[in-house]
């Protein structure tokens, strides 16, 4: 490992030095973590559900014995009821890197959800300050008037955006009808940065697996989460009042229940099957959105020496 005695902790420019650590849905990231990182690193999770507190079984949040291994960040920071955007992650995220680097450690951004890398690589789009109340009535709209709705009101106010996002995709649908109610102005309209911060020194780590072995393994984190009690965690959630509208409720793992149970095909198995094949669908999209990203080092999961080889050490 290259050593970074060199970088100054207090000087509040950067550029910083940090990894990044990204794969699809079920790759093996934590694993990697724990073999690999426990002396001298921080992790810094990027993952937009691990944010919610009682979300544990279905997003895979490390447990306390992992957390005592490694220390994590941003889990358990906000309730299940509570908005988190991709600029709460950046702003954070920022501030604990400086944290991290203060106390002589490496910090790691490890996780799944793509645009959070991508923002903190690049930094905000200058869409201005969302709001407050606007992307909820927005999800009203969504539950009364469904997507097909919200998509053609895109259409009518951004067609720019509408012709890039998909028109099953709610995220970026409601993001794009965000910042114009927000801001009067369209989402196409915003400038997107293209280079790498310069507060920033990243060494970007993707990890991957064959299509068949990562299916393989996907089916069985499923099935094991259903055996740890997935169904009674949603159940508990739902007592303290959760609802499909909740921020945390629409991640995949969580929304299939409250689906299935408004079809009336709600069953253990049935929630398993559309919760594997949901979460297969979804690392197709993360590879495929991670390798638009520059200078990604891609390594298989196993290959722990040859990644440890690629960072920086403490």
């Amino acid at each position: 490992m290259s050593n970074i005695s060199s970088i100054n902790p207090n000087n509040s420019s950067g550029p910083y030095p940090v990894v990044l650590l990204f794969g699809p849905t079920g790759v093996g990231k934590t694993e990697l973590l724990l073999s690999s990182f426990t002396r001298g690193y921080e992790v810094i999770s990027a993952d937009s559900m691990q944010v919610y507190r009682g979300l544990d079984i279905g997003t895979a949040k490390p447990g306390p014995e992992e957390r005592l291994l490694i220390p994590h960040h941003l889990i358990d920071i906000r309730e299940p009821f509570e908005q988190f955007h991709v600029g709460d992650f950046v702003h954070l995220a920022d501030k604990l890197i400086s944290d991290i680097i203060s106390r002589g450690h490496i910090p790691v951004i490890s996780g799944g959800t793509a645009y959070y890398f991508k923002h903190f690589l690049f930094g905000l789009p200058e869409t201005g300050t969302p709001k407050p109340g606007v992307r909820d009535l927005l999800q009203r709209q969504l539950q009364e008037h469904g997507l097909r709705h919200m998509y053609c009101l895109l259409e009518s106010c951004d067609p720019a955006s509408a012709e890039k996002v998909s028109s099953s995709d709610a995220y970026r649908i409601l993001r794009a009808l965000e910042v114009f109610h927000s801001t009067g102005k369209p989402l196409s309209s915003c400038r997107v940065p293209d280079t790498v911060r310069s507060q920033i020194a990243p060494v970007v780590i993707g990890l991957n697996r064959s299509r068949e072995e990562l299916a393989e393994r996907i089916r069985c984190r499923v099935k094991l989460m259903m055996n740890r009690g997935l169904y009674d965690e949603v159940r508990s959630l739902i007592r303290k009042g959760a609802d499909c509208c909740w921020p945390g409720m629409r991640g995949i793992g969580y929304r299939e229940f409250f689906e299935l149970r408004e079809t009336g095909e709600l069953s253990l198995s049935c929630a398993a099957d559309l919760i594997a094949l949901r979460s297969i669908q979804y690392a197709r999209q993360q590879l495929t959105f991670f390798r638009s990203l520059p200078g990604v080092k891609w390594f298989h999961p196993d290959q722990a020496s040859e990644v440890r080889s690629a960072v920086p050490a403490p």
